[in-house]
């Protein structure tokens, strides 16, 4: 059955991948963006999509965004998790409250679905446990985590009161083609990007900080099974179930060039938890979702896209 979606954060890196997928599928997608937020490709006259730009904090956008649609993905942040902690109360009226703004026009306009993308990181701490599974402890260490788990609980909440349906989906570092190579988070796209401009890659810490890459297909995958999945679970962890280090990446991007690249070290960063890998044997189980790209070739597909003048 063919379905309307909105896509908000749809020209976005997971959002613009996720929008790809959906109109492959032959379905209707409205992406809701930014002001001055321009289409990331020319689409075909075949293609049903509908581009709209909006303030995610204006009641009046919302309402308009999710009008006619039967489900919504939720992919707006406002902050970073490094950011979120110097302006508290800017993250909660930004992406909390704004949230709820959403959850009351989804209600009223008939929404079936919610899918959120929470933090497969931030929103648990510092880890008790490796991997991490569902029911791990969530005490975060930034406002940015705070915000991602206040936002699942309203979910929850909106479910129990007004029977909005809704999947949250914490992921892990997702990687991959149009993730932006000068940008201040995304690991893989920006050490590639600099090795590619023989540039040195400045790493915060010994290089020894462990986190979950999952590449951007198999994101999107999880985000496509997640909407039309009818089952009871809500919660999903989505990751590679693998651990890298800095180091590691970096090993890989030399084996991929076949040259060593330039590193430069600096101290270590008090948000940054030592270790942080997912477990996500629930989401392979009850949303019959596996990765299927493994890390080195998530990364070639990464140096290809980065190496072409064109993008």
């Amino acid at each position: 059955m063919k379905k309307r979606f909105l896509i908000l954060g749809g020209a976005g890196f997971i959002g613009s991948h996720l929008c790809d997928a959906l109109l492959s599928e032959g379905h209707f997608v409205k992406v809701f963006d930014r002001l001055g937020i321009q289409p990331y490709r020319v689409f075909t006259e075949q293609e049903h999509i509908e581009w709209i730009q909006g303030d995610f904090v204006s009641a009046a956008d919302i309402e308009q965004a999710v009008d006619g649609c039967h489900v919504v993905f939720h992919l707006v942040s406002s902050t970073l998790p490094k950011s979120s902690n110097d302006d508290p109360i800017y993250d909660v009226e930004s992406n909390v409250v704004a949230t709820l703004r959403l959850l009351d026009a989804a209600r009223h306009a008939g929404v079936e679905k919610i899918v959120f993308v929470s933090s497969g990181g931030t929103v648990y701490g510092i880890p008790q446990f490796i991997p991490i599974c569902e029911k791990h402890p969530t005490d975060p260490v930034s406002s940015y985590g705070i915000g991602k788990l206040t936002i699942e609980k309203y979910l929850h909440l909106y479910h129990i009161l007004h029977g909005l349906d809704y999947a949250v989906l914490r992921v892990a570092n997702p990687f991959g083609e149009r993730q932006r190579a000068n940008a201040a988070q995304g690991a893989v796209a920006v050490f590639m990007n600099r090795a590619i401009h023989n540039q040195p890659i400045e790493i915060w810490g010994d290089g020894s900080v462990v986190r979950d890459y999952i590449y951007i297909a198999d994101v999107v995958d999880a985000l496509m099974k997640a909407a039309f999945d009818g089952g009871k679970e809500r919660l999903f962890n989505i990751g590679s179930g693998q651990g890298k280090s800095l180091n590691d990446i970096l090993t890989a991007i030399e084996v991929l060039l076949n040259r060593a690249v330039a590193r430069t070290y600096l101290a270590g960063r008090a948000f940054d938890v030592p270790a942080n890998v997912l477990d996500i044997t629930h989401a392979q189980k009850h949303l019959a979702w596996s990765p299927q790209v493994p890390f080195e070739k998530g990364l070639e597909y990464t140096f290809r896209y980065l190496s072409n003048p064109h993008n």
